[in-house]
């Protein structure tokens, strides 16, 4: 019978489709009830992403250490300054911070440590920051090793000075802070490659489950038949299940018959 129904609702549903290509249905509700019924299943798939993408970043991504050191941009070697010279200190940081990153600095870094690296190569690992209303460079330098961090950021501050007074014939900037051997990474971050990993998982289950809910135009229950050939159900015929259940049903006792006999 649910056969037959099947085939007359998918005729139906191709003639419906002659008519208007392009329009498609779709039962919020019903997605809303799909995904209710599969949350379950949805939030394991979730967490298992998440265990996924924590496992890759601790165990396969390669650990990156930083280490920062900090330079101080001087117009004169006084310990009174104008308002001018404090203009013109803020104005040279935007030039030391191109000369830091020069090639000629970053070669010399990379023959001073015989780094096994070229200057180009080095130039992508290295961040000036400057904070704001300051005359304060900050040196970054990222390596998987934060002994060798620390390593290239002292000589890249210590070049660059030199490089900077000779250059530029003013007076260097000073070093008023030396890197650190970072004890823990900065990057890849194992919280957030977990986050994206359970949200990847999350949203991908979740779209197969809408997809399925969507697709499926299978007549299950009377509400189907209703909904879809708008044909009011008179009787159901139960199953052999629903048969054997009924007949393997036993009745209940009569109470009262009892305390009559």
């Amino acid at each position: 019978m649910l056969d037959n129904l099947n085939s007359k609702f998918e005729s139906s549903r191709v003639q419906a489709l002659d008519v208007n290509d392009d329009e498609v249905e779709i039962d919020l509700l019903e997605i809303f009830h799909a995904l209710r019924k599969k949350i379950l299943l949805v939030l394991m798939v979730a967490l298992v992403g998440g265990c996924i993408g924590a496992a890759c970043t601790q165990f396969l991504m390669t650990p990156i250490y930083s280490s920062t050191s900090s330079m101080l941009v001087l117009s004169k070697e006084t310990t009174l300054t104008s308002l001018a010279d404090l203009q013109l200190g803020a104005s040279l940081t935007s030039d030391y911070t191109v000369l830091i990153t020069s090639t000629p600095v970053l070669e010399q870094v990379v023959t001073n440590l015989n780094l096994d690296m070229t200057a180009e190569d080095l130039k992508e690992d290295v961040t000036i920051n400057n904070p704001t209303d300051t005359r304060i460079l900050e040196i970054t330098v990222d390596n998987p090793d934060s002994t060798m961090a620390k390593k290239i950021v002292d000589e890249i501050a210590n070049v660059s000075s030199s490089y900077i007074g000779d250059k530029m014939e003013v007076i260097p900037p000073k070093i008023i802070e030396v890197g650190k051997i970072a004890t823990e990474r900065t990057s890849p971050s194992v919280m957030k490659n977990s986050a994206i990993g359970f949200l990847l998982g999350f949203l991908a289950c979740a779209a197969i489950v809408v997809v399925y809910a969507v697709m499926d135009d299978t007549i299950k229950t009377e509400e189907d038949i209703e909904k879809y050939l708008g044909v009011s159900v008179l009787a159901k015929v139960p199953d052999r299940k629903d048969y054997v259940n009924m007949k393997n049903k036993k009745p209940k006792s009569n109470k009262k018959n009892k305390k009559r006999r």
